[in-house]
């Protein structure tokens, strides 16, 4: 595979496309950190990933789908063969009740149109900083919302090179889980059902859930978002704060003193900081309470 690398130049192969060669990942992640893509591609429409898609299936060329590097970890190697990063694909539209997103279109966004729009049911998710394709990916959710609660249908692309739709009921949706974390299909779009609501009180419950969020969580520094899924019975935040961890720190990366369940970047933090942070935190709870923290950010690429 390595020598197919070097053989193919996607920049001459898809010159009307954004493409970067050996670009590090940290000016695109959340936490500023990760190692460099050996290419990096921003594909504007289903068809044109559906192209890259292609092409590196028929080269033997891994193809990794990030949407905008939110609740992501890259490892400081980085990620070989492609990665596509969606934002570019960020149409919404409203037909009736139901918001249709592209993929890369920012979830905050699509809780402004549907708040225009008179729709209500989006409200939660108005300060996750992902985009609709991670979010379904991982069915975020917040403040007792999940993605699965209001989402009708979900366009994929198939590793095979086949666009499908599937609806709700098939996609397997648990806590922060879907099908395509199973499959691998490539979330290109999704559609999301609301109801009818008022303006002003859809407003004031966006206004009052980001003011929530900014009390709570360390929004002015660099992180992944929530690092440990809930661990049933138990608050992931809690059972660090009482294992005496806020503020523990490893190289750049720091468990957070605003909110223990978050690692936020103190200063030039690398990816292998950061998973040097998660790990301690996982040994330290689970040596004190007997508690295994599973991660929620998604950990991805060489070390």
């Amino acid at each position: 595979m390595g020598d197919i690398m070097q053989q193919v130049d996607l920049k001459t192969v898809f010159a009307s496309s954004k493409v970067m060669q050996n670009e590090p990942l940290g000016n695109y992640t959340n936490t500023k950190t990760g190692g460099p893509a050996d290419w990096l591609a921003f594909p504007e429409s289903r068809a044109e990933v559906a192209k890259f898609v292609d092409f590196s299936r028929l080269h033997e060329m891994p193809v990794t789908v990030i949407g905008n590097a939110s609740n992501l970890i890259v490892r400081d190697g980085g990620i070989r063969g492609l990665v596509l990063i969606l934002t570019q694909m960020k149409t919404i539209t409203v037909t009736g009740n139901t918001v249709t997103a592209d993929a890369g279109a920012a979830l905050i966004d699509a809780t402004e149109v549907a708040y225009q729009n008179h729709l209500t049911g989006f409200e939660f998710a108005a300060g996750i900083p992902g985009s609709v394709g991670g979010a379904v990916f991982m069915n975020a959710g917040a403040y007792g919302g999940e993605v699965k609660d209001i989402v009708s249908s979900v366009d994929v692309l198939t590793r095979a090179g086949e666009f499908v739709t599937y609806p709700a009921e098939e996609m397997a949706f648990g806590y922060r889980h879907s099908l395509v974390q199973t499959t691998g299909d490539i979330v290109v779009g999704a559609s999301f059902t609301l109801v009818p609501g008022e303006a002003t009180t859809i407003r004031a419950k966006m206004d009052d859930l980001n003011a929530r969020r900014a009390a709570k969580q360390p929004l002015e520094l660099p992180s992944c978002g929530s690092v440990f899924k809930r661990p049933e019975g138990y608050f992931a935040g809690k059972l660090i704060t009482d294992s005496e961890l806020r503020g523990y720190t490893s190289g750049g990366a720091q468990v957070s003193t605003k909110h223990a369940g978050f690692i936020v970047n103190v200063g030039e933090a690398t990816a292998t900081d950061y998973l040097a942070v998660i790990h301690h935190v996982q040994e330290t709870v689970y040596a004190k309470f007997g508690v295994h923290l599973e991660t929620e950010v998604r950990i991805i690429g060489d070390n």
